[in-house]
C-alpha cells in the first residue's frame, strides 16, 4: 500500500477525527445518547525533574516539565465505544535538549521531552464479530513484554500508531493479534523532524496460554520511508525489517517461593526499502525469584550486530531494556550482549503509602561481535503508592571503563523526581 495519502502528517487517527462528526448526524439518538451517558473521563497529570550530567558535554541538563492528558471512552453503541484523549507537555523551567535531530542546545545533553499538543489517541472500538476487537485510528499496542512493540511509557510523550488492529480469541488459551500501520507517532512529537515514521507495518502475534506459562510466536514487518532532515543514522529506511520469534514467560509457586522465567529468541532480516543487508540474531533469558516482599532478578539479553548494523527494535519501549541511562537505544554496529542482576523490596501499607517498593539493577556490557568492553551501570529506584498518587526517585549512574569502553560511550548521571495523578 503507497504511504503517498499520509506524507503530510495526516494518519488514520487524524482522519477518524472528521469522519466522526458524519457517523453522529446519521446515528439514532437514543442509542448514541445511551453511550454517551456512560462515557468515562480519561485525566492523568504528571510531573518530573530529570537532571542529567553527561561528559563530555559541558552544560548538565535540568528539565522540568508537566504532561497532562485529558479525554474521554464513550460507553458502547452497536457494540462499538469512541475514546479520545489530547496530551500536552509544559517546559516548566529548565534547560536541555529536547530533540537530538536539531542542533539546538547541542551543549547540553538530551532529555526526550519536547514542549508541544497532540492527540493522543483517537480511536473505535469494535465488538460485533464474537471473541473479535477490532480497533481503528490513534491507539496504544503493547505486544509481550515490549521489547519489540510498545508504548515508551517513560517518555513525556508516549508512542502511539495509526493503525487497524484485529485481536480474536478462538478459544479461552488462544489469543491471535494482526496490525496494519501506516504511521508511529514518536515520543519526539510532531514537531520534530524525527516525530513521524511513514510506511507500511504489519505485526502478527499469536500466544497460547498453557499451564506453566505462555508461548507467543510473531512475526513484523515494518518497511519505512525515507526521513528528510535528518542524519543519515536516524533515517528509518535503515530500521526497516522483516522479524520472526517466538517467547515463553510464565510463573510456578514453590513452596514459599515463586519463580518466574521468560525466554525469548528472534531473527532479523532486512526488508523492503532498506539500503542495507544484514541477517541478525537476538535472545534473552531471565528468571525472577520472590520470597515474601524480596525478588532477585538475574538475566541475559543479546543482539546481534555485524559490525555495520545491529539488531534493531525502532517500535520497542526502549527504557524498559538495557539501563535507565539509555546509552544503547540504537544497538551499536557490533551489537551488545547485556547481563544484569536486579534486587527488589515491595511491600503494602507502608507509613502513609499504599505500596512501597524499591529496586537496584547491575548491568555489565559487552558488544556481542568482539566482546568489546562497553562499560556498566548501577540503576536504583523508589517508588510509593498513595490512593491515586505515585512518586518516584530514580537514579542512573553509566560509567564507561578508561582505556577499554570505546570513545563514543562517555560516563553519564541521571536523576528524576516524578510526581503522577491518574484519574
Amino acid at each position: 500500500m503507497s504511504s503517498g495519502s499520509h506524507r503530510g502528517g495526516l494518519g488514520w487517527g487524524m482522519a477518524l477525527a472528521m469522519a466522526v462528526p458524519a457517523v453522529v448526524n446519521a446515528a439514532d439518538l437514543s442509542v448514541l445518547g445511551g453511550a454517551l451517558s456512560e462515557s468515562k473521563p480519561i485525566f492523568d497529570a504528571r510531573v518530573r525533574y530529570e537532571g542529567v550530567d553527561q561528559t563530555p558535554l559541558a552544560e548538565d541538563a535540568d528539565a522540568e516539565t508537566l504532561r497532562l492528558r485529558l479525554g474521554f471512552e464513550t460507553g458502547k453503541a452497536w457494540n462499538t465505544t469512541f475514546l479520545a484523549e489530547g496530551e500536552a507537555i509544559i517546559d516548566l523551567a529548565g534547560h536541555y535538549r529536547a530533540d537530538p535531530a536539531r542542533s539546538r542546545n547541542a551543549s547540553y545533553p538530551a532529555v526526550t521531552d519536547p514542549q508541544g499538543e497532540e492527540i493522543n489517541r483517537l480511536q473505535l472500538v469494535n465488538t460485533s464479530l464474537p471473541g473479535t476487537t477490532v480497533i481503528l485510528g490513534r491507539q496504544r499496542i503493547l505486544l509481550d513484554e515490549q521489547r519489540f512493540v510498545g508504548n515508551a511509557p517513560w517518555r513525556q510523550n508516549e508512542q502511539t500508531f495509526d493503525a487497524v488492529r484485529i485481536v480474536n480469541k478462538p478459544t479461552a488459551a488462544l489469543t491471535l493479534d494482526a496490525t496494519y500501520l501506516n504511521q508511529v507517532n514518536r515520543i519526539f512529537g510532531r514537531e520534530s523532524p524525527q516525530g513521524r515514521y511513514h510506511g507500511d507495518g504489519v505485526l502478527a502475534n499469536a500466544a497460547y496460554q498453557f499451564g506453566v506459562g505462555k508461548l507467543s510466536a510473531f512475526g513484523y514487518w515494518l518497511d519505512f520511508d525515507r526521513l528528510n532532515g535528518v542524519p543519515a543514522a536516524m533515517d528509518p529506511q535503515r530500521v526497516s525489517s522483516e522479524t520472526f520469534g517466538a517467547r515463553f514467560a510464565g510463573e510456578r509457586p514453590l513452596s514459599k517461593f515463586k519463580l518466574a522465567y521468560g525466554a525469548t529468541f528472534a531473527k532479523q532480516a532486512d526488508y523492503g526499502s532498506n539500503p542495507l543487508n544484514f541477517d541478525l540474531d537476538y535472545y534473552s533469558v531471565e528468571v525472577t525469584g520472590t520470597y515474601r516482599q524480596y525478588s532477585l532478578t538475574l538475566g541475559q539479553e543479546v543482539m546481534e550486530g555485524n559490525g555495520t548494523v545491529g539488531f534493531s527494535t525502532p517500535l520497542g519501549t526502549m527504557h524498559k531494556f538495557h539501563g535507565w541511562a539509555d546509552k544503547f537505544l540504537t544497538t551499536p554496529a557490533n551489537g551488545i550482549d547485556d547481563k544484569y542482576v536486579s534486587a527488589g523490596y515491595l511491600a503494602k501499607g507502608v507509613a502513609m503509602f499504599d505500596t512501597l517498593a524499591a529496586t537496584i539493577v547491575y548491568r555489565d556490557f559487552k558488544s556481542e561481535r568482539l566482546s568489546l568492553d562497553l562499560g556498566d551501570e548501577i540503576d536504583l529506584q523508589v517508588q510509593g503508592k498513595y490512593q491515586r498518587f505515585v512518586g518516584l526517585l530514580k537514579v542512573a549512574l553509566y560509567e564507561a571503563h578508561e582505556g577499554r569502553t570505546p570513545a563514543a560511550y562517555q560516563d553519564t548521571t541521571k536523576f528524576w523526581a516524578q510526581l503522577e495523578y491518574v484519574w
